[in-house]
């Protein structure tokens, strides 16, 4: 354990960024998360800290407002904070997103004793929701994004509050978790109408002490673009050919158009960049983490920046080239709530190094003192390349032992 906090300190220093995590701690429970896993801590991808998120319940407020859509909240919400977000970003929980996806499951309940339901179910099936579950007084369904369970809670709490009937609601990555969700605001607020989600570790929820009419904004839509570059192309040409460069850039066309849903907007047959634009962002990042194990399997690096706009993620790409080791390396940024962060693919020839230093320390002990004692000998009788002589031959030792 000591081993590896050194190690992305080690990392952090070169890269002169902070190393959140080398691989993932993420659990697998079925092949295409064991896949996903595994690719990840084989290549030791890092998640990197460009620029720290500021992360205080009122920025995440202000946030929800700007992606749920202004006109979509009413002015007499009341937010409330029941479990503080943490200052800082969960590796788990971002990886967690990218593999399952922004669908999120919506826990609606009414008190009273209210017969509302199935207009309930009739409104959430119009919002392209689908019923998993339903009951005289419960509702289970799955909306496409946390933004649109919120979104369309807002709207069951008004048609309800017309009739007089409180209504609960909350937002969950499972039916479980979000009925648990449920039960923890019901604690904290008791039958006061409300929707409850979690972000960055931490848990609120928007309240409604009162009656609000019909609101008139539509779903809100984020432009999600994802830049990708090959770096070094010209020389990946030269020694690799161009037909080789297109047919890379070929799969990664059709994996982001097939795999997810994305439309390219920019690429020429040839070139060595294109431009797409995806529905949500974990599908760009997705697919910008899959292009890049892609192409590192076909002896190319690349730089992948995904923003709001065209411009925002060409200028994210091009902060890779200010990021590497010694060598330029594959890497994707994107922001997280105010902050920037990227995942860092490492070389092949420095995660040789990083797996010496972590599994092999008696070998990288015993070549230090050998190195060491060479040098510090050679120094005191006047034949200082005896320490050239002991680097080579400790590097023969790592290579063939």
């Amino acid at each position: 354990m000591a081993s590896y906090y050194i190690l992305r300190a080690l990392a952090g220093f070169f890269l002169k960024h902070k190393v959140l995590s080398i691989g993932t701690k993420y659990y697998p429970t079925n092949n295409m998360e064991r896949e996903y896993v595994e690719m990840i801590n084989y290549t030791q991808t890092m998640l990197l800290e460009i620029e720290k998120a500021n992360i205080t319940t009122g920025n995440i407020f202000e946030n929800l407002v700007n992606e749920v859509g202004k006109e979509n909240i009413p002015e007499n919400r009341r937010f409330i904070e029941i479990k503080p977000a943490e200052d800082r970003v969960d590796e788990y929980a971002l990886l967690s997103n990218i593999i399952m996806g922004s669908d999120r499951y919506l826990y609606v309940e009414v008190f009273n004793k209210g017969r509302i339901i199935q207009e309930f179910a009739d409104i959430i099936k119009k919002e392209n929701g689908s019923i998993v579950e339903q009951s005289s007084a419960e509702i289970v369904a799955k909306l496409l994004s946390k933004n649109d369970a919120i979104r369309v809670a807002i709207e069951l709490i008004r048609v309800g509050g017309n009739k007089d009937i409180s209504v609960r609601a909350a937002a969950g990555m499972t039916g479980a978790a979000a009925i648990e969700r449920s039960i923890n605001l019901n604690k904290q607020i008791g039958e006061v109408s409300g929707v409850g989600f979690t972000k960055l570790g931490g848990e609120f929820a928007v309240v409604f002490p009162s009656k609000f009419s019909k609101l008139k904004g539509e779903p809100a839509v984020y432009d999600n673009y994802l830049f990708v570059d090959v770096i070094n192309s010209t020389k990946f040409i030269e020694e690799n050919g161009r037909d080789h460069l297109v047919e890379i850039m070929n799969d990664i066309k059709g994996f982001i158009q097939k795999e997810c849903k994305g439309k390219i907007e920019g690429y020429r047959e040839g070139g060595d960049d294109l431009i797409a634009n995806l529905p949500t962002k974990d599908l760009a990042l997705k697919a910008g983490i899959d292009s890049a194990w892609h192409a590192l399997n076909n002896g190319a690096k690349i730089r992948v920046g995904i923003g709001k706009s065209r411009r925002e993620a060409g200028e994210r790409a091009q902060m890779a080239d200010d990021i590497n080791f010694w060598n330029p390396s594959s890497l994707i940024i994107f922001d997280l709530a105010d902050g920037i962060y990227g995942y860092f693919i490492p070389s092949e020839f420095a995660r040789s190094i990083m797996d010496f230093a972590v599994h092999k320390k008696t070998k990288a002990f015993l070549i230090f003192v050998m190195v060491f004692i060479a040098t510090f000998v050679g120094w005191n009788i006047g034949y200082w390349q005896f320490g050239l002589v002991a680097i080579f031959l400790a590097v023969l030792y790592a290579i063939t032992t």
